[in-house]
């Protein structure tokens, strides 16, 4: 357990990620959302009242140390564990600890749980006692979406907060305090780093304060030494820059955004759109082959028959990829795509298929009708089966009109409706004079 809020190791490299951490609220970049005058949280931390919460946001947004501060303005005991390393024999010691320092000076406790999203459904229910009897109060940090990742009994004893990515704005301004503080930043290096560059490592940030100052500081140990300045410059940032990816975390939240911003960007029909969410996870190391197979996805559900093409284009794509490797294969996946989100839109060979699924699971098993049963064998034929089947390829237009394919509760049912767009309304003409054939059949028959 750390119970000592903001002790500085004596010696010892600390990354200036953690040297620069806030000290006051006032210190403490983003959330205004949060904590700005009037808001839920901010009035609560004004008040020193706590509450236990879980903190869902993305890396670097400043989870722990919104933690560490609310503990400091509550004169709150602060214990921390990380979901990652830690298991119920460590829940039971911060038990025991919250409890001893509640004897001995009356004081909550705030239990952070990193990462709490790792932890098991046991795991997470063993804080809920404690939770209930206030024996600390309890804060989760995640990544991840807690309506997913969280039991639902620790769910509705906290309340969840969202934290949002730093915007560009509040980045600089760490970025200006991190060069000019003398005692926790690199102000004693006397460093000079140009606005494009700067704009370099803000955009390569991607709102995420800690990878910001670690960048900077890899930054600083490479900078060129001129006279007593150290200058940061494009040569330095290349070699910075050049391993460090913007945040994509396959599995998680973001990646799940971004493909979500995807797929409805082609349904849209915005090709500049499915470029740009494409690129976005090309760039920051998304498996192309995955983009491949969720536009296999697109193709059927979202295009269907109004350009079946389009499904063709997509398996070419894939080929093109396994054939010929990246360079020319995220080339044809960027040509699927466009072609995808230009393509006549139809769901509804999806929506007929949903509505079939329906019909098999909630309706009886009905069994075949005698006239579509298959007939190999004499004991089969004299049981009827084939029975009075019309082959298509022998009747005018090969349509046998009036005759029915489903059973007989169920003939009148009509699962697909074509819409009028592309292909699909050319289809779409066709079944209509189909159907009036089968209704002349119809009126024809019962004469």
């Amino acid at each position: 357990m750390i119970n000592d809020l903001f002790a500085q190791q004596s010696r010892g490299y600390q990354p200036l990620a953690d040297r620069m951490r806030p000290q006051t609220l006032d210190q403490y970049a983003g959330q205004s959302h949060l904590l700005a005058e009037g808001k839920s949280l901010g009035r609560a931390l004004q008040q020193g009242l706590l509450h236990s919460m879980i903190l869902w946001g993305p890396p670097g947004v400043g989870k722990t140390t919104l933690a560490r501060l609310m503990s400091h303005v509550s004169d709150a005991h602060f214990m921390t564990m990380s979901a990652v390393m830690s298991g119920v024999k460590d829940i039971r010691s911060a038990v025991e600890e919250a409890k001893q320092v509640r004897a001995q000076s009356d004081r909550d406790s705030v239990l952070f749980v990193d990462e709490v999203h790792r932890f098991n459904k046991s795991q997470q229910d063993a804080f809920l006692p404690y939770i209930e009897d206030g024996t600390f109060i309890f804060v989760g940090a995640t990544t991840e979406n807690p309506a997913f990742e969280l039991n639902n009994a620790l769910m509705s004893r906290s309340r969840v907060y969202i934290l949002k990515s730093l915007s560009e704005t509040e980045l600089a301004q760490l970025l200006k305090q991190a060069l000019a503080d003398e005692e926790r930043g690199l102000g004693k290096l006397n460093i000079s780093i140009e606005e494009p560059q700067q704009r370099l490592l803000l955009q390569a940030a991607d709102g995420d304060a800690r990878r910001l100052l670690n960048l900077l500081e890899i930054a600083s140990d490479l900078a060129e030494t001129s006279g007593a300045v150290q200058i940061i410059d494009n040569t330095v940032l290349e070699q910075v820059l050049q391993t460090s990816p913007k945040r994509f975390d396959k599995g998680g939240d973001i990646f799940y955004d971004q493909i979500s911003a995807f797929h409805k960007s082609v349904r849209g029909s915005d090709p500049s759109g499915a470029l740009y969410w494409l690129a976005r996870m090309f760039d920051a190391g998304c498996d192309p082959l995955y983009i491949a197979r969720r536009l296999l996805a697109i193709a059927s559900e979202d295009i269907g028959n109004a350009d079946p093409r389009a499904l063709q284009v997509a398996v070419n794509a894939w080929q093109v990829f396994e054939r010929v490797g990246s360079a020319e294969g995220n080339r044809a996946i960027a040509h699927a795509a466009v072609y995808c989100a230009c393509a006549a839109k139809s769901n509804a060979v999806d929506t007929a298929f949903k509505a079939a699924m329906k019909l098999a699971r909630e309706e009886p098993g009905y069994e075949v009708p005698n006239h579509l049963r298959n007939a190999p064998t004499q004991l089969a034929k004299s049981m009827g089966h084939g029975d009075d089947y019309r082959y298509a390829h022998l009747e005018p237009m090969a349509f046998a009109a009036g005759e029915s394919y489903l059973p007989e509760p169920l003939a009148h049912h009509v699962l697909y409706q074509p819409s009028d767009r592309g292909l699909e309304g050319k289809i779409g003409e066709k079944l209509e004079k189909l159907a009036q054939l089968n209704q002349i059949s119809d009126q024809q028959r019962y004469k």
